[in-house]
This record gives C-alpha cells, structure tokens and sequence, in this order.
C-alpha cells in the first residue's frame, strides 16, 4: 500500500510539476513570511526542506541561512524546481523519500516540510526521520492542511481530497499531529490554526486528470451535507463553486 501511494505521487507531480511551481496558494501565502519570524534563522544554520515541492519554502529560507537542501520524492518535480530556482546559489537538491531520509542522525538546524505529509502514507515514519536527521536544539516546522475533530466533517475532506487527487492519503487532525510531533524528541513549542480559501476552479484544475474527475469532484461537494458546506464556507452561484475553505495547521517543535 505504502509504495502504491508513494508511486501516485510520483505520477501526479511528475505530470504537474510547474502548476505547483506557479501557484498562488503554494508561492504567494503568508505563512513564508511568518515562518522566518517563527524560525528566526541565522546565516550559519543549514535548513532541510522536505518535499519541497515548488520550492517555495527552501526559497525563503536560502535568504537566511546558509545551505538548504530541498529534498523531494518526484524525480521530474525536484528537476523543474532546480531550473526555477537556478539562480539561488546556496539550494542543493537531493531526491529522497520523506520517511526515509538519506542524510546522517544531526545534520541539521532545521527541518520544515510544507502542504506536503497529506500525501504520507506513513506520518510517524515521517516526524521520526525529521527528529532523527535534526541537531539537538534544533528546529522542526510543519505547515499542512487538517481535519477537524469531528468524524463527519474529516470524512469529508478528505473524501473531496482524495477524488480532486489521486495521491491524497490523509489529512490528519492537529490532534494528531501534536500527539505524533509530541511523543518523542521533539517538544511543541508553538501552533496556529487557521482557515485557508482555495480559488475552487484552480485548485480543482490543478490535479485532476480529466473533466469527468473534475465533474465527480463538484458533485460530491454539490451534494453534500449542509453541515459540510458550512464548515468549509462552499461557496456557490449560478450552478458553479467559487471557493471552498480549508483548516490549516502552522506548528513548530524543538529537538530536544
């Protein structure tokens, strides 16, 4: 199952690698400025970016430390990203699974990972890997979407999730993850939940393979419960959703 999944990702990112690129919900959001402020970085550390993605967070980051190494699992998306960002200097990139990081116990400062372990198959595999490749001291920053608490509403989410794309495992709660970060080296030392509006007709595009999935995706968040609707503020006129609005977790932890 594991590999299953790992392998999906691949596929969908390999496919869509400069839409994450230029996205504004990835490159444009206001949590890279407060993750600086968070971090408070210094031009001697060394960053890890997990899953990096459009490289938005190891772009941020490069301008306040030393070194970042941007790891990713899609070959094709880590390629795009590096010609992206050909002008940064001090970004290395390196190919990598999540939960089984390439790199030595305490190699680095810190460790972010951002809109990415949704798509996880093994989140405490992942937060063992962050705690072990981090020096003692040394920072962990998560930045994901979640569920709320109630059965119903998570349900939802990640059912709507995993039909707009494929490679969608889970999304946990902050529970969760607070429970997962919390349980070993790592202490939480600060946590902020907020809401998230997604562009609906962008964001359903970005992933979706065909206008049939796109079709099935709208259906079901059409028909949903009205419970549903309000939680995640569905917006709708004229037989078409404009936006839908997500819980977003921002939490950073200490290696101890």
């Amino acid at each position: 199952m594991s590999e299953e999944a790992k392998n999906r990702v691949k596929q969908q990112f390999s496919r869509n690698a400069n839409e994450y690129v230029k996205s504004r919900s990835h490159a444009q959001s206001s949590d890279l400025d407060q993750l600086l402020e968070w971090l408070q970085p210094d031009d001697a550390e060394i960053a890890l970016d997990i899953a990096t993605g459009g490289g938005h967070v190891a772009k941020k980051l490069a301008t306040a430390v030393k070194q970042v190494v941007a790891t990713d699992l899609t070959k094709e998306m880590l390629a795009n990203t590096r010609q992206h960002l050909q002008q940064i200097g001090n970004i290395f990139y390196v190919l990598a699974d999540a939960e089984a990081l390439p790199f030595l116990e305490q190699s680095f400062d810190i460790v972010t990972c951002r809109i990415a372990p949704h798509h996880f198959p093994d989140p405490e595999a992942f937060v063992r890997e962050a705690a072990r490749v981090l020096k003692p001291g040394g920072r962990f920053l998560l930045i994901d979407n979640v569920v709320p608490e109630d059965d119903q509403l998570a349900t939802f989410m990640n059912t709507f999730e995993k039909k707009r794309d494929h490679s969608h495992v889970r999304c946990l709660s902050e529970k969760e993850w607070s429970s997962l970060i919390g349980g070993g080296q790592l202490v939480v030392t600060r946590k902020e939940l907020k809401k998230k509006t997604y562009d609906y007709p962008v964001w359903v595009k970005r992933t979706t393979e065909n206008a049939e999935q796109v079709y099935e995706v709208n259906r079901y968040i059409e028909s949903a419960d009205p419970v549903c609707k309000s939680y995640y503020h569905v917006q709708e006129a004229g037989g078409t959703i404009h936006a839908v609005t997500v819980d977003e977790l921002m939490l950073m932890a200490e290696k101890t």
